[in-house]
């Protein structure tokens, strides 16, 4: 099942933030499909005006919405080399003024090629805002969905900087953009196919 407006077609500017596709390794696109991923991107956006630089990952489970599960950051930053470090939860204030609830992960590769890395993560089930696997690990939620309902699925939001405040300024420029790409309760899409 597709979104309405599929999220490739989220603008590739966002205010002062420029996007450019990022590639995704053919191991994670097998995996995406094997688990049901009807959408995703992978984008990295930089505002150059205040020097900061945010990568945003979407991901859209219908077809499946349970699909989702077990994708996220604990999973496969640690995969990937990275070093749990602590995971809180905050919020950030999207432009037009709506608080959402995200989880905030930090992570470091150890020495000598020491990084480090925070993710700021929530899921939209249905429409709503929530930050636990097990709102959407129900067997309802593992059922297919079979009539096609738009407003049934779970998207995941992933906005990941080596600075917390770059990823919080993108996340607080993006989410009302990303959210307006998703169905409501009722079924309703923002979002329109067009430029930037």
């Amino acid at each position: 099942m597709n979104l309405p407006t599929p999220w490739p077609q989220v603008p590739g500017r966002l205010g002062d933030w420029v996007g450019q596709d990022l590639s995704i390794p053919a191991t994670t696109i097998a995996y995406m499909r094997q688990n049901f991923a009807d959408d995703y991107i992978s984008r990295r956006y930089i505002n150059t005006r205040e020097g900061l630089c945010a990568d945003l990952y979407l991901v859209y489970c219908s077809s499946r919405p349970g699909g989702i599960l077990g994708h996220q950051p604990l999973v496969c930053f640690p995969n990937n080399g990275w070093i749990h470090d602590e995971t809180l939860s905050s919020q950030i204030v999207s432009r037009s003024g709506r608080p959402i609830n995200c989880l905030v992960h930090r992570f470091h590769k150890p020495a000598p090629a020491y990084q480090q890395m925070v993710v700021l993560n929530f899921y939209i089930l249905n429409g709503q805002i929530t930050l636990s696997e097990r709102e959407f690990s129900s067997p309802w939620g593992r059922r297919p969905n079979l009539s096609g309902d738009p407003a049934r699925y779970v998207a995941q939001v992933q906005i990941s900087s080596n600075l917390e405040s770059s990823a919080r300024t993108a996340a607080a420029q993006m989410a009302d953009v990303l959210l307006a790409f998703l169905p409501g309760p009722k079924d309703r899409v923002r979002a329109t196919a067009g430029g930037d």
